[in-house]
């Protein structure tokens, strides 16, 4: 009987066909080994969040956007790293703003921003480098 994954990885970001390009290249990239949950904007991925605390999963990454409606990742992460400091924090963004992602590194402790389009060598590597920056990354 194969495990339940008690580990998950969230990815933020309101474009329908960049959440699922995530999905896929972290399937390819992990196998079965992680949970793999998306949201479209900050408020749902608190709620996706809380959800998987509620059920004992460990949110090891987040993966979020810049631009969304709403909340902009820089202080979507921020709000992160003030409840949750563990999360490894990502942030992917298509229109570079240099003060918001120098604030996301101070603030929220970002790991890593990737440009879109990123590759899938760049994501493996950001998602590698963070789990093992966390102590978290399994054999």
């Amino acid at each position: 009987m194969v495990e339940k994954p008690t580990k998950a990885i969230l990815f933020v970001d309101d474009e329908g066909v960049i959440l699922e390009t995530l999905k896929e290249q972290l399937k390819r990239l992990f196998g079965h080994q992680y949970i793999y949950e998306a949201a479209s904007s900050a408020d749902e991925a608190w709620e996706v969040l809380e959800d998987l605390l509620t059920e004992n999963v460990e949110v090891l990454i987040l993966v979020s956007d810049w631009l969304m409606p709403g909340t902009k990742g820089d202080e979507f992460l921020i709000q992160i790293h003030q409840k949750y400091p563990h999360i490894v924090k990502v942030m992917l963004t298509g229109q570079a703003d240099e003060v918001a992602i120098a604030r996301a590194y101070e603030q929220a402790n970002l790991h890593r921003c990737l440009s879109k389009p990123w590759s899938e060598e760049d994501l493996a590597d950001a998602i590698l480098s963070g789990l093992e920056q966390g102590g978290l990354r399994q054999k």
